[in-house]
């Protein structure tokens, strides 16, 4: 048989609705969700200030593993966002990555819509 036991202090008062709940809560723009995981941002950021970058470059500037890479950026490829191309230097295998066009407008898109949000929560921090 369970034995209850009467509360042996005050209970805490219940916080006013106004305080726990938002009076406006901002809404989160439609983001492109390929670009929008970290190092498919990179990729696509470090390709749009520079005309093209080799694998090992891509590697170096967002400090990522060699198979990690090769899986974002094969999901980039596949969307038409960036191009690959891979050759011989000597023996020694060479990948080059450049933005095609449709990935410059998908990050500019993504990259308007960050900054729209980011107005609307400047506005409402503000007030």
């Amino acid at each position: 048989m369970a034995r209850s036991f009467p509360h042996r202090g005050k209970q805490p008062k219940a916080e006013p609705p106004s305080r726990r709940t938002p009076t406006r809560t901002p809404e989160l723009p439609e983001l492109d969700r390929l670009i929008h995981e970290r190092i498919r941002l990179g990729i696509v950021s470090a390709l749009a200030t520079n005309e093209s970058l080799s694998f090992n470059d891509l590697k170096r500037v967002l400090k990522t593993t060699d198979g990690n890479l090769s899986v974002h950026a094969r999901k980039l490829e596949e969307a038409d966002y960036i191009a690959c191309t891979k050759y011989f230097e000597g023996r020694v295998p060479r990948t080059q990555y450049r933005l095609t066009p449709s990935g410059r407008r998908a990050l500019a898109q993504y990259l308007d819509q960050m900054e729209e949000w980011r107005r609307g929560i400047r506005r409402d921090a503000t007030g």
